[in-house]
């Protein structure tokens, strides 16, 4: 049996020049290694920031902050299972080699129709293999919540490290689980384009198909529209690259609120007092499809907001900033920012503000910001939206890896 690629997908990611299959790579034998269990709690931040900083393709959804954030808020709704990885003489407890951050969970759990959190996508309809939603499945941690994924290496023990969590994860019962039904497949998402931990997994997976009958499949899962800020651009000389409609309508709202009040972005400098006020504006734009309804699911929702700001720190990681027209604010936005990226996390406008177009100019000032801070990205993260294409965006494909257990 070989990895199983649907045709009728668009390859996960672009294909580099000269690049092998998946499942066709080899490596030299490195050391041995094993993957444990250990629980997230039981990591120090301080170890698992290492790691990822360690990790060319972290992004600051990777940060413990952020997973410590959504473990605080979504436990109900799933089972920890990170793995970290060690040296294999070495003891359970030694220092990891890399950390695989996971949990499991059913695809849609059988009594949680008020704490409901299937995954889902942000906007792009790709045609994923379905699984059935009674399936126990092994997700990347936070995996609903974060728009990208990885494994926590150093780049060249990556293919000793995805050995070892593929030998782990054969043995069936998941190592540490409390849960002791073998899981039914290992739904793996938010993987970027390049990131050797999906090759390295691919390959490791793909050792398995064999002995263990499982099914491989890579397949693009979604697209994140990213905009390019060479070195050295400015605000008007981005404006530049935009067509000339875009471009004019861009320059024809912005001075229309101009014109209404002094336009400020400003940054919360206390985001925890402010969440109420960004919450509300979120709502009035989206209402019944919005993050913070008056449920439980709201309520989670607003836990892991508040859990950000009390974890990621105050180096810049993540911010709250509030459009102000005349002083009045009509807009806000969240953004991850890790020095090089700035990532366009959420967003509120107040409907009431229509006429000043605070969507339009939140925007325009926040690629303005990032310009001026030498940021070389501005990513929009995930679902192809329409509005994003007219700043510019190219899209990027994030990219799925599920195996499915077809023998018992």
């Amino acid at each position: 049996m070989t990895a199983a690629i649907s045709p009728d997908l668009d390859p996960p990611c672009p294909a580099a020049p000269g690049e092998a299959a998946p499942g066709a790579e080899t490596h030299a034998p490195t050391a041995a290694l094993r993957a444990v269990h250990r629980p997230f709690g039981a990591i120090a931040p301080e170890t698992w920031d290492a790691l990822a900083g360690a990790t060319p393709w972290a992004t600051p959804f990777s940060r413990w902050g952020v997973q410590r954030a959504w473990w605080d808020a979504y436990a109900a709704n799933a089972h920890d299972q990170t793995l970290v990885v060690v040296d294999g003489a070495a003891s359970d407890d030694a220092p990891p080699v890399a950390i695989v951050p996971l949990m499991h969970r059913h695809e849609v759990e059988p009594d949680d129709a008020i704490l409901r959190t299937r995954m889902r996508g942000a906007g792009h309809a790709a045609p994923l293999t379905p699984v059935a939603p009674d399936r126990k499945a092994v997700f990347f941690g936070a995996s609903y919540h974060a728009d990208y994924a990885t494994v926590l290496a150093r780049p060249a023990d990556l293919p000793a490290v995805a050995r070892a969590v593929a030998d782990a994860l054969a043995a069936g019962a998941i190592p540490g689980d409390q849960h002791p039904d073998p899981w039914d497949v290992i739904d793996l998402r938010r993987l970027r384009c390049g990131d050797p931990a999906a090759d390295e997994l691919a390959v490791a997976f793909g050792a398995h198909l064999a002995s263990d009958g499982w099914m491989v499949v890579r397949e693009r899962e979604e697209v994140c529209p990213i905009l390019d800020l060479p070195p050295g651009l400015d605000y008007e000389g981005y404006l530049g690259t935009l067509g000339k409609k875009e471009r004019h309508e861009v320059r024809r709202k912005v001075r229309r609120a101009e014109a209404a009040g002094d336009v400020r972005l400003e940054r919360s400098m206390d985001p925890i007092g402010d969440l109420d006020e960004f919450v509300d504006l979120h709502q009035k734009r989206w209402g019944a499809d919005g993050l913070f309804p008056e449920t439980p699911g709201g309520a989670q929702s607003r836990a892991f907001f508040r859990g950000l700001f009390e974890h990621c720190g105050p180096d810049g990681l993540i911010a709250l900033h509030f459009l102000t027209v005349g002083g009045r604010r009509i807009a806000a936005g969240i953004w991850f920012d890790d020095g090089e990226t700035l990532y366009f996390y959420n967003a509120g406008v107040d409907p009431e503000a229509r006429e000043l177009s605070p969507g339009v100019v939140l925007v325009a000032r926040s690629i303005q910001m990032a310009l001026q801070a030498g940021r070389s990205r501005f990513d929009f993260l995930r679902g192809d939206e329409p509005y994003k294409y007219g700043w510019g965006a190219v899209d990027v494909p994030i990219q799925r890896l599920l195996v499915v257990r077809t023998a018992s």
